[in-house]
């Protein structure tokens, strides 16, 4: 096998499980339909939306008993002028107590939802535009589809429609959607208790900066991410920041444009990761990464510089286990390498599978003359090439590492 197969398998054993992805359907969909029903908050709810990491296709599995999440953006028709941050939040205080009661908390700028299969987030926003309002109930909002799963032709208009929607579309409708020009999405604001105040956030703008990047990459950049959020969270169990989106985003930018695989895409990150912050870590200072909506957001803010260090020093050695992953001429050491660095979910080749590929290599070096025989080495001469007996395996220098 390629090494692309093994990463093929490895993608595969850290994605959410079908059953994980039918909880979160059942979590978020449940939800959605009680807002969207309820006598009161139905008045003041323009649309209801996925966001974070499983709408941007770059979730995880969960690890160590945690559950998988969704965060749900509740776009309201509050003024953020007239009506507090606290004020927001408690008008959905009855809807969570008739629905999700001893199951919900409240946080600094959403509501928390803890379901024994599902973590779910509401988060509240204010008033968008009369023009936006109407864009905001648009199917490319609302649709539950993560980014993966909309085969790469997803927009911000209004005439989309998810795959399965479009049996009545005719060619003409089709080019319409494609040609027509993408909305810009305006900032909404969200409800920040602790500091009373409206906060801009632009979580579409995230989702479409990730669809553009996953183009650029021939469609690796969500895989990449998938395996370094992957790395983090099996390697450095003791860092507390950065984690989730911080990551993400920086990932983003580090990761070239053109990549063909997702082993290029890794360890180039890696690498331009540690080019990058070189400076910052010399002198110990976390770096100012803006947030892709709202450029005035630091997405790294929270990360203390004792964190950055530590981060980019485990972000250096990575570096250096994915070049020698990725320079080994033999599959089975590769593979090894990237084992080693992204735990035992990351196959191998059997000790078998890995002898003979060794041997064939050996064979092939005996046959071009890039290889020489010792003393005392049997050789048997065939049809099919040169090969080394089992009994006198002179050529089996497997590394460990």
């Amino acid at each position: 096998m390629s090494v692309n197969t093994y990463f093929n398998e490895f993608l595969s054993a850290i994605r959410l499980t079908k059953h994980q992805r039918e909880d979160l359907i059942t979590g978020h969909t449940t939800l959605r339909d009680r807002l969207n029903a309820d006598p009161d908050l139905s008045k003041i709810i323009v649309s209801t939306f996925l966001q974070g990491s499983y709408r941007r296709a770059t979730a995880i599995k969960p690890k160590n008993g945690k559950r998988a999440d969704v965060d749900i953006i509740v776009v309201t028709k509050l003024d953020r002028y007239s009506v507090r941050p606290k004020e927001a939040i408690e008008k959905f205080i009855p809807f969570v107590e008739k629905y999700y009661k001893g199951k919900y908390s409240i946080q600094g700028r959403s509501i928390g939802i803890e379901l024994s299969y599902v973590d779910l987030d509401i988060v509240v926003t204010s008033a968008p535009s009369e023009v936006d309002q109407a864009l905001f109930k648009s199917e490319s909002v609302t649709t539950s589809l993560a980014l993966e799963d909309l085969g790469g032709d997803w927009r911000l208009v209004k005439g989309w429609a998810e795959p399965d929607h479009r049996q009545y579309w005719t060619t003409q409708m089709a080019e319409s959607v494609r040609s027509a020009a993408e909305w810009k999405t305006a900032s909404l604001y969200i409800p920040d208790q602790d500091a009373n105040c409206w906060v801009e956030t632009n979580p579409l703008e995230q989702i479409r900066w990730t669809r553009d990047k996953n183009k650029a990459t021939n469609s690796h950049y969500i895989n990449v991410v998938k395996a370094l959020k992957w790395w983090r969270i099996c390697k450095l169990t003791d860092l507390k920041h950065p984690k989730g989106y911080p990551i993400e985003h920086m990932i983003g930018d580090c990761c070239p444009d053109g990549i063909s695989s997702v082993a290029e895409g890794v360890v180039k990150t890696f690498e331009a990761i540690v080019n990058k912050y070189a400076w910052n870590r010399s002198i110990e200072i976390t770096p100012s990464l803006p947030d892709r909506g709202v450029s005035t957001h630091n997405v790294w803010k929270r990360v203390s510089s004792e964190d950055f260090v530590a981060f980019y020093d485990h972000v250096k050695t990575a570096a250096a286990t994915a070049r020698k992953a990725y320079d080994a001429e033999l599959v089975s050491e590769s593979a090894q390498y990237w084992r080693y660095l992204f735990g035992s979910d990351f196959p191998i080749m059997s000790e078998e599978e890995a002898r003979n590929e060794r041997l064939a290599k050996k064979a092939q070096q005996l046959e071009t003359g890039g290889a020489s025989l010792g003393n005392r080495v049997n050789i048997i001469t065939g049809t099919t090439g040169v090969s080394v007996p089992r009994e006198r395996n002179h050529y089996d220098d497997s590394r460990h590492i």
